[in-house]
């Protein structure tokens, strides 16, 4: 494959950061006046996280930042070895800019850190707060200990819109000169979800095999069932049609090669899209959770998804659909 395309795209300042104004707001203040706290990014993958932190720090230290920034991922290097060690040896030296007195430490995935490691984290933190900011990016804010979290100031990073997206979309599809059909284009929305990296992604992935990225080339290269695959088996479920549902169940497990979570989560998002009165589609996300649960603890997937489309057909002939 060619060079990776969200890469290639990825902002180098935070002015070019698609979605995320305020937040660009707060951290080109922090540059202006060349001094920032501890910073805490949360917020789920793909909306910027990482980008912001090295354009913050590209802007600060201009052509030196690598010297100054250090990046380490906190899923990988976990344990508290990681934080006596490289994070401590790096966070006692002085920096090597004239004009910003400290260095960053940038932690991705921070809520990966065992509690000993953040332990030992929050006392490094305040200990060479005054030549080290450290930078602590997670998907999960509640993860983090009360300590650190206190010690930092709060960014919470949204899923992009889908007018956010397209912007991108149409800007990648201009520079690689590719054609973005409709359908295509809804196609990409709907897969990315709000996370813009898998939205780059997919375009590359789905352009692989010509220059029109279509619905069809999106969803079979994601495999992501289309949703009106995923509603028509529910609709035959509430219908009273199970023998119907399972079918189009074997046929979703054959064409997408999907796992039982993938159904489980496109049916979560199906549920919503239903003609049904709301008190009934509380009970069927209900029954979604509870599905999605007994996956997780280890449960068959075919066993457990049948299972929910019998509560659908159970639920629908309670409502005489």
């Amino acid at each position: 494959m060619e060079e990776i395309w969200v890469e290639k795209y990825r902002p180098q300042k935070l002015s070019d950061i698609i979605g995320q104004e305020e937040i660009t707001k707060r951290l080109q203040a922090y540059v202006a006046t060349r001094n920032l706290p501890h910073l805490l990014f949360a917020g789920p993958p793909g909306t910027g996280k990482t980008t912001s932190a090295v354009a913050l720090a590209k802007e600060l230290y201009g052509e030196s930042w690598r010297d100054n920034f250090a990046e380490l991922n906190a899923s990988d290097e976990r344990g508290i070895n990681v934080v006596r060690g490289r994070i401590k040896d790096f966070a006692r030296t002085a920096s090597h800019s004239a004009d910003v007195p400290f260095k960053i430490i940038f932690l991705d995935e921070a809520d990966s850190l065992t509690n000993d490691a953040q332990a030992a984290l929050r006392r490094t933190m305040e200990k060479y707060a005054g030549n080290c900011r450290f930078v602590l990016s997670c998907n999960y804010s509640s993860k983090i200990m009360d300590p650190i979290q206190s010690r930092c100031a709060l960014f919470r990073f949204r899923p992009y819109s889908k007018q956010d997206m397209t912007k991108l979309v149409r800007k990648v599809a201009n520079a690689e000169k590719l054609e973005v059909k409709p359908d295509g284009l809804e196609a990409l929305l709907y897969v990315a979800a709000g996370d813009m990296r898998r939205v780059v992604n997919t375009m590359q992935v789905a352009s692989a095999g010509g220059r029109a990225v279509t619905a069809e080339s999106v969803f079979t290269t994601t495999a992501t069932a289309r949703p009106e695959d995923v509603k028509a088996m529910l609709e035959l479920a509430l219908s009273g049609n199970f023998a119907g549902a399972r079918d189009k169940l074997d046929e979703l497990l054959i064409s997408y090669g999907l796992s039982g979570e993938d159904i489980i989560r496109q049916i979560h998002r199906t549920v919503f899209d239903l003609t049904v009165p709301d008190k009934v589609k509380v009970d069927l996300v209900e029954r979604v959770g509870e599905a999605d649960f007994r996956l997780v603890e280890g449960a068959n997937e075919r066993i457990q998804i049948e299972a929910l489309l019998a509560r659908f057909a159970l639920t629908g002939g309670s409502l005489k659909i």
